[in-house]
């Protein structure tokens, strides 16, 4: 049966319904070819087989965890983005991608690795939720949430991978501006610029400063000393102008255009492009005479 998943029925955890999202989402099997069964006969006739089988077999197409002769750390769901990366349908930075935001999570989660601390809501923990309330559930309302459960994760899969392939197709635009200023990054447009900054040996740029646009507006952004140290800048904006608004950031300015500096001084937002820049001198030269 190509194109078919088979899982295990009755209750469902999020490595399987991870698995089977990862494999919708890059078109390897169909939805309506899912089926939720313990019986080896039907598992048998499915392409692809999570979480029961006791057999994890790549070439097989088999990615059960449960069985003492696999001691690793995968659930289904990182058996599965191994897959697919090992059959080159994802590469590297598409499984760290996944791996780092959601997979590795899930994976621990199921082997017992991690727990959910009071306060925090995993992944995992949501997806449980999609289980009925009723223990005495039917099979086939048991069916219905997995399903329910597997169109989020899908959504948010997808949603995952389309802001990644957005962000990659933006990195030239960030590239084009590194090379061509030093103090202050510009763009006209608004776009994911961090990731592909660092990416591009950022650590060695001397870029203290973005202006973009941000809505109708522009903003002067500070960048951080790493990708590690979002909340952190090379250059605080000025310390005069620290959670001030509209006339009282003009006055502490000197900027007719002026709307917002947050407390923490690492983002100012103006009413335009030409107000931004002079933002920007006014804190470069401010460092310059301090």
């Amino acid at each position: 049966m190509k194109y078919s998943f088979g899982a295990h029925d009755g209750t469902f955890h999020a490595d399987e319904v991870t698995a089977c999202a990862l494999l919708l989402l890059f078109e390897l099997i169909d939805r309506n070819s899912i089926v939720r069964t313990r019986d080896l006969d039907i598992l048998n006739q499915c392409e692809y087989v999570c979480d029961v089988g006791g057999l994890y077999d790549e070439k097989l197409k088999r990615f059960d965890h449960h069985q003492v002769s696999y001691q690793g750390e995968l659930s289904s769901a990182g058996m599965i983005l191994k897959y697919l990366y090992n059959q080159k349908i994802i590469n590297e930075k598409e499984y760290l991608l996944f791996n780092n935001s959601l997979v590795r999570g899930v994976d621990a989660f199921d082997n017992g690795r991690v727990t959910t601390n009071l306060g925090f809501c995993s992944f995992s923990n949501m997806i449980s939720n999609f289980l009925p309330v009723e223990h005495g559930a039917t099979r086939q309302e048991m069916d219905q949430a997995f399903f329910e459960a597997l169109d989020l994760t899908y959504g948010h899969l997808k949603r995952l991978h389309s802001r990644y392939k957005y962000n990659r197709s933006c990195c030239h635009l960030v590239e084009e501006s590194m090379k061509k200023y030093t103090e202050c990054l510009m763009f006209e447009e608004s776009i994911p610029w961090m990731e592909s900054f660092f990416e591009l040996n950022g650590l060695d740029h001397p870029a203290r400063f973005i202006i973009m646009p941000t809505g109708e507006h522009w903003k002067l952004r500070g960048i951080p000393p790493s990708q590690e140290e979002k909340i952190k800048v090379r250059q605080l904006l000025p310390k005069k102008w620290e959670g001030l608004l509209d006339e009282e950031l003009k006055k502490a300015s000197g900027i007719d255009g002026a709307i917002f500096c947050h407390k923490g001084r690492f983002i100012s937002v103006w009413k335009t492009k030409e107000d931004a820049q002079k933002a920007l001198k006014f804190t470069l030269n401010e460092k310059r005479n301090s």
